[in-house]
């Protein structure tokens, strides 16, 4: 997948809204290009959220199209969205959707099975350097939402994307923390030749972004 490009989209919840025509995205024609670093900055309310979960195909409430690879995705089955989320697009969603009752192995058992795409060294080098590798063994709804969203973030790594979606990646995170996230986000991106597409409310991850745009 090359591009992701929105065409006059507008969320069915804002139809009505003037937010549209003050946005850099809502309303207008945008292309996120694979390889390209894309920051979407929005005040609280303006749908940074349901921007994502529209690309990811999790909603289609509104007004347009959006096109994956060139190709409208109001059209893909079930079985076509299912192989574009374990192939091409990566999320990190801003509620992290991890399962609170496993542990953090076990989460990340959950999703490199599906995708086979790093090794047990290579996860564990990842925990080390998110500094949760202590962590392991402590089930999830234990940990403190930081460390949470450091195991969400390094959990939307392992596996092969052309575009990674991140909805406020460190909205709870230092700025050390965070640091050290986007370099470890970087350095994925870099070897996949992926893009990158970060929301955020006020905290910023820090990335040599090619374009921002104010949702």
């Amino acid at each position: 997948m090359e591009s992701i490009t929105l065409r006059h989209v507008v969320p069915d919840a804002f139809a009505d809204d003037p937010v549209s025509g003050t946005s850099d995205v809502w309303g207008c024609d945008v292309t996120f290009r694979k390889g390209e670093y894309y920051l979407v900055e929005a005040a609280s309310g303006t749908g940074k959220s349901s921007l994502c979960s529209y690309l990811y195909g999790f909603r289609n409430d509104y007004a347009g199209s959006i096109l994956l690879g060139g190709e409208d995705c109001r059209t893909f089955s079930a079985a076509r969205w299912g192989d574009v989320r374990r192939r091409s697009l990566s999320l990190l969603f801003q509620d992290l959707r991890l399962f609170g009752e496993l542990t953090v192995a076990e989460n990340f058992a959950l999703k490199n099975g599906l995708t086979a795409f790093k090794t047990p060294g290579q996860i564990e080098r990842l925990l080390e350097a998110a500094g949760i590798a202590g962590k392991r063994d402590t089930p999830v709804g234990k940990l403190s939402f930081g460390q949470q969203q450091r195991v969400a973030f390094v959990r939307c790594l392992c596996q092969p994307f052309d575009f990674i979606l991140l909805d406020e990646p460190v909205s709870h995170l230092d700025a050390a923390n965070g640091e050290v996230l986007a370099g470890l986000l970087s350095e994925e991106a870099q070897a996949q030749g992926a893009g990158i597409v970060v929301t955020s409310v006020g905290s910023r991850l820090e990335l040599p972004y090619h374009k921002i745009l104010t949702l």
